[in-house]
């Protein structure tokens, strides 16, 4: 689950915030008036979203935003007059008056960013085994004394067979070896 946190100046803001999401299917873990509050809640999450406003009773936004854990993302919603001083970084940004729809849907755009990256996460790198790896450096040599291949055309040989052929870089490696050792 990704936790979402709503830290606008006036409470009553991001309780508004807090209704529409809610109401749109989100689920948000926490309302907050102040950036220090915002900041506390991060030890306790693993990931989420902070929608804030441009300043709040005790700090502007770029606080919450270098206090940010990794997995956390943050959607800025301020007058369309402050967002063009913010290109260049990685804040999601939203004018105000904000549309419901364009608020539920740039939440929803950033949920499954977070969701991919946490996927990507746990299955982590995939990568290959010794015999794996013998078997694609065998066929390699194989290629570049057979062939006058260099390194690079031999691995590029492979890959591209591979990706013709709908195998695995191993497979194509393993059935150059056959190939050869009859």
């Amino acid at each position: 689950m990704v936790n979402i946190i709503v830290v606008f100046r006036k409470m009553e803001d991001a309780r508004n915030i807090r209704s529409v999401l809610m109401r749109n299917g989100f689920t948000v873990t926490a309302v907050c008036s102040t950036g220090l509050q915002a900041i506390g809640l991060f030890d306790d999450l693993k990931n989420g979203i902070v929608i804030c406003g441009y300043q709040l009773t005790d700090m502007l936004y770029t606080e919450i935003y270098d206090n940010l854990p990794q997995d956390f993302h943050m959607l800025l919603m301020a007058r369309e007059s402050v967002l063009p001083d913010l290109k260049g970084n990685d804040i999601v940004c939203l004018p105000l008056p904000a549309r419901v729809r364009d608020l539920t849907e740039t939440v929803a755009m950033m949920q499954r960013t977070i969701e991919v990256r946490i996927k990507k996460k746990r299955q982590g790198p995939r990568g290959r085994s010794a015999e794996d790896k013998a078997a694609i450096d065998n066929a390699k040599k194989l290629l570049m004394n057979r062939n006058n291949m260099t390194e690079p055309e031999a691995h590029r040989y492979l890959q591209k067979t591979a990706m013709d052929t709908g195998t695995s870089m191993v497979e194509t490696a393993q059935m150059v070896l056959d190939l050869f050792s009859l």
